[in-house]
């Protein structure tokens, strides 16, 4: 019988060699086609995509483990588009095998590098004394487990943790909430003025350029729906209040 271009006799000699060689060859060709086929779906998706949602790259798009699924970073936010960019679908992808979140995974990285972005003189910073971890946490002045966590804040700074505040008054733009941060943003000690209007409910009204609608636009595309919400330095997004002990664990 023949196995390509490799003479094989039953009851002869078998040119092993020669079949391993076959083999490895047909794997590269079969490898170079599939490669071949990621990249023009790849294009295919960037093209019909960037018609409806601005700024998508090819560099933005891999493929995902279902077949004619592929993945596109759009700002901070992850979507699954068909291979012909026709359908979207929005949600997250879990691996039921290993309970891997692959959708979380991707979103850790994506948050890091939009944080790394942002210059630590945009947010309102609490160092600890021998920092081993930093936190950025989105919160609300009038949330009351954003105004617990703040009033510990001891507890994360002597056990090295450094806390990054961003703003994310949950009523939204133009509301009390709102007008409270960009208060504490204009007052000449920042720190100070977030610490009185959480713990003391005492905010002099202020305005000048800020960052708060940033911030909140961030948080949004982060996924942020309630506060506080943390993140960790590798992206990882802990939602709610946690203990100063507890995070430890997590950062750990």
């Amino acid at each position: 019988m023949f196995l390509g271009s490799v003479r094989v006799y039953c009851g002869g000699n078998v040119n092993f060699e020669g079949v391993y060689m076959m083999k490895l060859f047909l794997v590269a060709v079969m490898g170079l086609l599939l490669s071949f086929s990621v990249s023009a779906d790849k294009r295919v998706v960037a093209n019909n995509l960037s018609k409806v949602i601005p700024g998508v790259v090819e560099e933005n798009i891999s493929a995902t483990p279902v077949a004619g699924l592929y993945q596109v970073i759009v700002g901070a936010r992850i979507i699954y588009v068909s291979k012909e960019g026709r359908y979207i679908i929005q949600g997250e992808m879990v691996d039921l095998s290993t309970r891997e979140n692959l959708t979380e995974v991707s979103l850790k990285n994506v948050r890091k590098v939009e944080l790394a972005k942002l210059d630590e003189s945009e947010m309102i910073v609490f160092p600890a004394k021998t920092e081993k971890h930093v936190i950025t946490v989105f919160s609300d002045i009038d949330c009351g487990y954003c105004r617990k966590l703040h009033s510990q804040l001891s507890s994360y700074t002597d056990a090295g943790i450094t806390v990054r505040y961003l703003f994310f008054p949950r009523s939204g733009v133009n509301t009390e909430s709102y007008y409270k941060a960009v208060s504490v943003w204009c007052a000449k000690d920042r720190n100070q003025a977030l610490t009185d209007a959480k713990l003391n409910n005492k905010v002099v009204k202020k305005s000048c350029d800020n960052p708060v609608k940033r911030h909140m636009d961030i948080g949004k595309s982060f996924g942020v729906t309630g506060t506080p919400s943390i993140i960790a330095g590798d992206g990882t997004m802990i939602p709610g209040y946690v203990p100063a002990q507890e995070l430890i664990k997590h950062l750990n």
